[in-house]
Order: structure tokens, then C-alpha cells, then sequence
């Protein structure tokens, strides 16, 4: 077997394996189908060139000439085919069943001596074809379809983008490495003594075919191509030593140079030197786990926290839960975080552990030298370090105030090149030094924590705003009812006064009495009532889920609203279903989202008309778990190009509104984990639908919700 013969067989077996690996990657796509037959062609076309080169005798020779053409018939349509199917083309038909009726024909021919009439022994290739009658019109037919494919190919990526543009890009490529590869072996059959130099390169074809089908997000093919020339550069460089080193081997020992075993010496450093990084990955793990298990065991633990902190949105939790994870996990007995307080220009401790708190400072401004020195230099320090290998005054000034704050090593916390903070922690618990490898990843879980943290706080920025919006519209809603309850207190006291200046010329009229009794106590009860339900309106409180009766919620409200439903002579229509569920609400904000509701329904509505308020039980997944509340009113509606804005903030269309009402609403309920949603067509009216979830905290899957606070 020589050289020749070797890379006919691995191209053999390169094209069995990976057409086989792809049809049963997906056996129902057209695709990985006509990539099966495509290889199993060029696997038989390989095979007949490797067994035609090694043939014994004439006869078995032009046997295995013809299995040759047997495969080389089916590769250009079957690549054809593939190209259709990859760039899904189906107006093409015809096209391709002419090219199998040819395809066919020229089958039946390969077996007389039409298409290969001979083989004829040669000193290069032990054996090379005598074409026959029809081979001219084969090399046309085969080149016209692999033309044609490439053509298609080039219009399919002009037409596409992304990842299907890069898809192409590679089988574009791999189709000019293996055709050009293996046009070569066509020298021999037209008497051109030239060796057939691109037959080795047709195992890439497969393999390239092989990634672009099979990987799901292909590396840029420009990447791709960079690293495969600096990897066949430097495999060239390592290689060819070695060949000829093996041969010199075999030649010094044995007097002797087998090139099959020098080759397949050669490919068993290839494939050791392909595995040994990922033999080596696991191979590390294992040692840590088993020889070095707590170093591994805190290596996992700092990596888990890097994941927990994505989740938190306390800066005070997410300290806390930096300062115990890493103390634990190193076991340092002391540590503390300092960040940054914008407003005041303070670095604050936020979080410590095992300090001498009467001894350690508290805060430092923001232009300290300590601060503004780890800032500019951006790195892990080690006090130690600091102290013994360096005379410089500055640099000692800073490892004294490392001591000040009892810190060993201080990790900067930056982001967009700008200190938020530190993280300093004291000597470990039996007086080890921090390796280099703690060191990295410390500095890893640096990075990951300065991010942590600064979205933290951006959070929170963002719910002290949204506080202070909702305050906003809770003072503006106080005011609209403030200005409706002053009239409807001031009837039931025109009427109080009117019976007690009445009652002492009719003291003895016992009808008069007791009509006069009751009347002044359900006005005075009313009174009440109306300004029991305003103060609770008015009065601010925090976040306070209870179980609730949601249809006396709607009532109370219902109540506090009926001065602005008066005005306009308005009927409210109650459609309330008994027996509802407790529902677990904060009032307070479910009542400013009803008002915001309620008084949109009343402005909307026409004089002398109605406003329907409902609630109901829904069922979801067959599970009565949520509840809704419905306000229609049929008012103008809102038209089609307004209804996705109506809960964008200061988004109105009322003259005096704010455009705060409808969005602090929608976020109220989405904090419920609930829904509000609107309908509306011109003309036509407007309905309101609030669904809440009859226990907020649990999800469809009864399980906690995640970040509910």
C-alpha cells in the first residue's frame, strides 16, 4: 500500500462515518438525506481509486475502475440535490429529474465498456483509465452539474443574511476545496502525467459539510479559515520534522522504511495532540476534586455566587451575600465592602464581618488618596506585598491604610473605568497566602460583582422614582376627591342643621323624633365613613399584602367616587359575583388603581348614562386562581393607533392629565403579578379588565415567585 492508497482510504472512511453521523442527526430532513448519499458516493468513488491503485492484475483493476464511475455518476447530482435542498429550492424539479434520468443512463453505461474501456498499467498510479466512447460527454455532464450547483450557491448567498449566509459561505468553500481536490484525479484518464496533488484535500469536503449541517451556530468562516492555516502552518512545521525523523528511525533500526506505519505513527500524534487539551481539562478537574477537594469545593462556590448574584437587586443583600459567600468559601474571618454614595460622595461600609467597628472607619469622601490610588491602578493588592517589596512613600501610606481598615487584600470594584467600591479581606483562617489562582479568581468575581452592584443600585433608583410617581398621583387623586367629598359632606350637614333647628319647636312630635334620629344618624355614619375611606386613601403606607374581600374593595371605592359620578347624573351598574375567594392584595394600591380606572370611565363617559363595574371568578388550566375586575364605560372610545400608549408614562389626551394615572396602574398590577388590559373600539366605548391573581406570590406551578418583594 503506498502514500496514494492511504489517503484514498481515509477519504473512504471520513465519507462512510460523517454522511452516516448526519443522516441520523435529523433522518427526516431532505437535507441530511441527500448529504448521505453525496458521501456514500464519494466514499465508493474513493474506495474504487484506492482498490484500482492496489489492484493485483488487469481484470480487477477495471472492476474496481468501474465501482470508481459508479460513485463519480451520483456525486454531481446528489451535490446538486443537497444545493437545492440547503437553499430550499423547490421550483427546480425538472431540472433535477433530467439529471437523475442522465444520471441512470450513464449507470446502465458503466457497465459495458462505453464510459471505461480499459485500465492501463502505469510506474505512478499502478493502474490509470482508457476512457471510452461517452466519457467526454460524462466530463461534461459532471462539471455542468457541479457548475450549476456553485452558481445556485453564489445566488443564494447574495439573497440571504446571518446565519444561513455564513452556512452557505462554508459549503461554497468546501465544495471548491473537494471538487477542485478531486478534479485532479481526472489527469491520469487524459494522459497528463501529473501526480493528482488535490486528492488528499477531499476529506475536508465532508468534514466541512459535516460542521455547516451539524452545528447549530457556525464560527465566522474568516475565523475559521485563519485558524485552519495557522493550524496546517504550524502542524506543517511540527509534522514534517517528525516524518522524516520516524523514517530514520525505521531506516537506523530495522534497515528498512515502511510508509504505512509511518503515516499511521503520524496520525496517532495528530489525534493525541487533538485530544490531549480536553483530556487534560477533565483531567485537572478530577485531581481537584479528589486530591484537592476544598480548593475545588470554594472554586465552585465563588462560581455559584457569580451566577446568585444576577438575581439579587438589594445592594445591602447583595453585600451581604458577597461578604459571607467569600469569607465562607476562603475561610477569611474578616471582610468588609465599601461602595460609593453618589449623593453624599461617600465610600460607605455597606457590609463587614469580624471588624473592630470602634477601631474601623465607617466612610471615606470620594477623593481620598487611598481611593483615588486603587482607582488609577486598577488591580488586586496584597498588603504584604506593598509592605516588603517596595520603599516607595505612597505606595507604604497605602498598605498602612489597608492595615487601618484590617484588610489583607483589597479587590477594586470598577465599572466604565470608574471605582465604585472595594472589597477588602483579612488574612485566611490558618495564615495561607492567596495563591495566584484565588488571586484570578477574585478578580473574575470582581468584575462580576462591580456589575451586580451598579445594577443594584440602578434598581433601586428606579423604584425610589417609581415611589415617588405613585406618591405624585396619590396627591393629585387626593386632591380630585378632596374637592368631590366637600359637597357630598355638605349636604348631609344641611340636613343635620335643618332637623336641630327644627327639633326644639317639635320636641313633643315623637314621629318627628325618632325620623329625625335616624335620618341624623345614617348622615353622620355616611360622614364618617367618607372620611375614614379618605384618610386611609391619603395616608401613605408600605408595600402590604393581605387577604381581602376584592367586591368590598370595589364598593369603598365606588363610595369615594360617587360625588364625580353625581355631577353627571351617571348610573353605576354593579355586577358583582358573590363568594369570591380572599384575595391577597395591597388595598391601598388596588384602590389606586380603581380610581384611576374609575374616574378615566367617568370622564369618558356621557352625561345621563351608565358605568358598568364587575368582578368575577376566572378559571385558567382548569385552576379558579385569578380574579377580575371589569369598568365599562361607552363614552368615544379609544382609538385603535392609542390603545397600545394608554399606559405609557405622561402619555393623555385629557387637557389637564398628567399621564401618570394609567402607567403607575399598570405597574401596581404587574407587581401583583396580575394584568390590566383594555379593549376599545371609536364610538363604542371602553372596557377596563384588571386580573389578579388570588395569591400573588405563587406562580401557575404554585411555586414562589422569584424577586418578589
Amino acid at each position: 500500500m503506498n502514500i496514494w492508497s492511504i489517503f484514498g482510504l481515509a477519504n473512504t472512511i471520513i465519507s462512510f462515518v460523517l454522511g452516516i453521523f448526519v443522516y441520523f442527526r435529523n433522518r427526516n430532513s431532505v437535507v441530511n438525506r441527500t448529504c448521505l448519499f453525496l458521501a456514500l458516493s464519494i466514499g465508493i468513488w474513493s474506495l474504487g481509486v484506492v482498490k484500482t491503485a492496489t489492484a493485483p492484475g488487469n481484470e480487477i483493476a477495471l472492476f474496481w475502475a468501474k465501482i470508481i464511475y459508479l460513485g463519480s455518476i451520483f456525486i454531481p447530482i446528489f451535490f446538486l440535490h443537497f444545493i437545492f435542498s440547503i437553499l430550499d429550492i423547490k421550483d427546480k424539479k425538472n431540472i433535477l429529474l433530467l439529471s437523475y434520468f442522465f444520471s441512470f443512463i450513464f449507470l446502465l453505461l458503466n457497465f459495458s465498456n462505453f464510459l471505461v474501456r480499459n485500465v492501463v498499467p502505469t510506474l505512478i498510479f499502478n493502474y490509470y483509465v482508457v476512457p471510452g466512447v461517452i466519457y467526454i460527454p460524462f466530463t461534461f455532464y459532471f462539471f455542468a452539474l457541479v457548475i450549476y450547483a456553485h452558481y445556485k450557491l453564489i445566488i443564494g448567498y447574495r439573497q440571504s443574511f446571518g446565519l444561513k449566509r455564513n452556512q452557505i459561505k462554508y459549503i461554497f468553500i468546501a465544495s471548491l476545496i473537494g471538487f477542485s481536490g478531486g478534479s485532479t484525479t481526472f489527469f491520469p484518464v487524459f494522459n497528463i502525467k501529473i501526480y493528482p496533488f488535490g486528492f488528499p484535500f477531499v476529506s475536508l469536503y465532508p468534514l466541512i459539510i459535516t460542521y455547516a449541517i451539524v452545528k447549530h451556530r457556525l464560527m465566522d468562516i474568516t475565523f475559521v479559515v485563519k485558524k485552519g492555516v495557522a493550524y496546517a502552518y504550524a502542524s506543517f512545521l511540527l509534522l514534517i520534522p517528525l516524518f522524516f525523523l520516524v523514517i530514520y528511525g525505521q531506516k537506523a533500526t530495522f534497515e528498512t522504511i515502511n510508509y504505512p506505519f509511518t503515516t499511521a505513527i503520524l496520525l496517532i500524534i495528530i489525534i493525541a495532540a487533538y485530544f490531549f487539551p480536553k483530556v487534560k481539562v477533565q483531567a485537572e478537574k478530577t485531581v481537584e476534586q479528589f486530591i484537592f477537594k476544598n480548593k475545588y469545593d470554594y472554586r465552585k462556590t465563588i462560581s455559584d455566587l457569580s451566577m446568585a448574584m444576577v438575581s439579587i437587586l438589594n445592594t445591602h443583600d447583595l453585600c451581604s451575600k458577597i461578604i459571607n459567600t467569600t469569607t465562607e468559601a476562603m475561610v477569611v474571618e474578616k471582610a468588609s465592602i465599601y461602595i460609593i454614595d453618589e449623593e453624599e460622595g461617600l465610600y460607605k461600609r455597606f457590609e463587614s464581618m469580624g471588624l473592630d467597628q470602634d477601631k474601623v472607619v465607617a466612610h471615606y469622601h470620594r477623593d481620598d488618596p487611598f481611593f483615588k490610588w486603587t482607582e488609577r491602578h486598577n488591580e488586586i493588592f496584597i498588603r504584604e506585598e506593598l509592605e516588603r517589596y517596595t520603599t516607595n512613600t505612597e505606595t507604604l501610606s497605602m498598605a498602612e491604610r489597608m492595615g487601618q481598615m484590617e484588610s489583607e487584600i483589597c479587590i477594586p470594584l470598577i465599572t466604565k473605568q470608574k471605582l465604585i467600591g472595594i472589597i477588602n479581606m483579612g488574612m485566611k483562617g490558618k495564615g495561607d497566602m492567596y495563591t495566584h489562582e484565588d488571586l484570578q479568581l477574585l478578580t473574575t468575581l470582581s468584575n462580576q460583582a462591580a456589575i451586580a452592584i451598579e445594577n443594584a443600585k440602578l434598581y433601586e433608583d428606579i423604584s425610589r422614582a417609581r415611589v415617588q410617581m405613585q406618591r405624585a398621583d396619590r396627591l393629585a387623586s387626593l386632591g380630585t376627591l378632596t374637592a368631590g367629598l366637600a359637597h357630598e359632606i355638605r349636604n348631609p350637614l344641611v340636613a343635620i342643621k335643618t332637623f336641630t333647628q327644627l327639633l326644639p319647636e317639635r320636641l313633643d312630635d315623637e314621629e318627628f323624633r325618632n325620623h329625625f334620629l335616624n335620618v341624623t344618624a345614617g348622615e353622620v355614619d355616611r360622614i364618617s365613613s367618607l372620611v375614614n375611606e379618605l384618610l386611609e386613601f391619603a395616608r401613605p403606607s408600605q408595600p402590604n399584602l393581605n387577604r381581602e374581600d376584592l367586591n368590598q374593595v370595589v364598593e369603598r371605592m365606588l363610595l369615594l367616587i360617587a360625588t364625580a359620578s353625581h355631577k353627571k347624573n351617571l348610573q353605576i351598574v354593579k355586577e358583582y359575583q358573590p363568594s369570591l375567594p380572599p384575595v391577597l392584595l395591597d388595598k391601598e394600591q388596588i384602590k389606586q388603581v380603581l380610581f384611576n380606572v374609575l374616574l378615566n370611565a367617568i370622564d369618558a363617559a356621557p352625561e345621563n348614562s351608565a358605568i358598568t363595574v364587575g368582578t368575577r371568578l376566572l378559571e385558567k388550566n382548569g385552576y379558579q386562581d385569578q380574579v377580575q375586575i371589569m369598568v365599562r364605560d361607552n363614552g368615544k372610545g379609544v382609538p385603535k393607533e392609542d390603545v397600545d400608549k394608554i399606559f405609557t408614562p405622561f402619555y393623555t389626551t385629557k387637557r389637564q392629565g398628567s399621564g401618570l394615572g394609567l402607567a403607575i396602574s399598570h405597574q401596581i398590577i404587574e407587581e401583583h403579578h396580575g394584568t390590566i388590559e383594555v379593549e376599545s373600539e371609536e364610538n363604542q366605548g371602553a372596557t377596563f379588565y384588571i386580573n389578579l391573581p388570588v395569591n400573588p406570590l405563587l406562580n401557575q406551578e404554585g411555586k414562589q415567585w422569584r424577586g418578589y418583594k
